[in-house]
C-alpha cells in the first residue's frame, strides 16, 4: 500500500510518499481503509522533532491523527464492529497516523461516521472537535446562560467551539480577523471583536465565566485574559508550550489543555452533525502524494480552513 512517512524529523522535504507493507490487526486492533486524514497543526510539530518529549514516535514515522474510513478487518477479540462499516476517529499520537490507504486503530477509539456528510470530509472533526468540547465543557465547565471568551476563533477548533458553545446556550464573544469574522457569526457567535484593530481587553467590558485561548499570543497576551475571567473562572489555554496563568487570589483557574481521544465524546459530536446541530466544514481536499506540499503550505502560513488528505483508492 501507499503511505507517506519521515524516516527523520525535519521540514516538509522529509515526507516521502511510498510503498509499505499493509499492516495486519492485532488483537483489539481494526484495519481501517482510509477515507482520508486531515492536517493539524501538531502534525507539523511532530515531524519537526518539536514533540519528542510528549510524543515519541518510532521513526519511519506515518502522520495523520485523524482518520475517517471503512473497516476493512478486525482483530481477535474486537466487538460491535463489522467489515464495511464506516467509522471515524483520533488515532493514538505516538503510533502509526492515517496519511496512508490503511491504517490499524485500537477499536476502543472509533465511533460511526456521521451519515449526513461526506466520508472524508469525517475526518475533519475528530481531534478540533475533541479540542474544543474537552475546553469548553470537561474543562472550563461551561454551563448556559455562561459568557464565555474564544480567543482565536478563526480556525479549525473555534469554529466547533462557537458552535457548541453557541448550541449549549452560552453568551459567546469571540476574537477573529476580518477573513473570518462572517463565518464566526455564522458559527453562533454573539459578538466578533476583529482583533486586528482592537485589542480583546478593551472590548470585552464585562466579565466572562470562561476564556479559551486558541491563538498564539504571547505570554502578557495571554496574561491579560486572565483579568477578564470573573472570580472562581477559568482560562483553559491550547498552546501548552506556554502554561496557562492563573489568578489564585480571585479563585480563577489555569488550565492547560492537552486534547486526549475519547469515543464517547466523539460520539456525541457525530450526533450533534446529524442533528444538523454542528458543521464540519472542510476547505479543501489534498491528494496523499501531496502532503509534503501541504505541510509546505501551512508552515508558510498558506493553509486557511480545514484541509482533508485523500489517498488515491479512496
Amino acid at each position: 500500500m501507499k503511505a507517506v512517512r519521515f524516516h527523520e524529523y525535519g521540514g516538509p522535504e522529509v515526507l516521502r510518499h511510498e510503498d509499505v507493507d499493509l499492516p495486519v490487526p492485532a488483537a483489539g486492533q481494526v484495519r481501517v481503509r482510509v477515507a482520508a486524514t486531515s492536517f493539524n497543526s501538531v502534525d507539523g510539530n511532530i515531524r519537526g522533532g518539536f514533540m519528542q518529549g510528549p510524543i515519541p514516535v518510532e521513526l519511519p514515522h506515518t502522520p495523520g491523527l485523524d482518520v475517517a474510513g471503512t473497516v476493512d478487518a478486525l482483530g481477535e477479540g474486537v466487538d460491535g464492529f463489522a467489515v464495511g462499516d464506516q467509522v471515524v476517529g483520533f488515532l493514538p499520537m505516538d503510533k502509526p497516523g492515517a496519511a496512508a490507504e490503511y491504517v490499524l486503530a485500537p477499536a476502543e477509539i472509533l465511533v460511526a461516521a456521521p451519515k449526513s456528510l461526506p466520508l472524508a470530509d469525517a475526518a475533519a472533526l475528530p481531534l478540533v472537535g475533541l479540542t474544543a468540547y474537552q475546553a469548553l465543557f470537561d474543562h472550563g465547565k461551561l454551563a448556559a446562560g455562561q459568557r464565555v471568551l474564544i480567543n482565536g476563533a478563526g480556525g479549525a477548533v473555534g469554529g466547533y467551539a462557537v458552535q457548541l458553545a453557541h448550541h449549549a446556550g452560552a453568551h459567546v464573544i469571540a476574537t477573529a480577523s476580518p477573513r473570518s469574522g462572517d463565518a464566526v457569526k455564522a458559527a453562533g457567535a454573539d459578538e466578533v471583536i476583529d482583533h486586528t484593530t482592537t485589542a480583546v481587553t478593551d472590548a470585552v467590558t464585562e466579565p466572562v465565566d470562561l476564556a479559551l485561548n486558541l491563538a498564539p499570543v504571547d505570554p502578557a497576551g495571554l496574561a491579560a485574559l486572565v483579568t477578564l475571567v470573573r472570580p472562581g473562572g477559568a482560562l483553559v489555554n491550547t498552546t501548552v508550550w506556554m502554561p496557562a496563568p492563573g489568578d489564585e487570589e480571585r479563585g480563577v483557574r489555569g488550565i492547560d489543555l492537552f486534547v486526549r481521544s475519547d469515543a464517547g465524546r466523539l460520539a456525541k459530536l457525530v450526533a450533534q452533525v446529524d442533528r444538523g446541530e454542528l458543521r464540519v466544514d472542510v476547505a479543501e481536499r489534498v491528494p496523499l502524494a501531496e502532503l509534503a506540499a501541504l505541510h509546505a503550505r501551512a508552515a508558510g502560513g498558506a493553509v486557511h480552513g480545514k484541509a482533508v488528505v485523500v489517498p488515491a483508492t479512496a
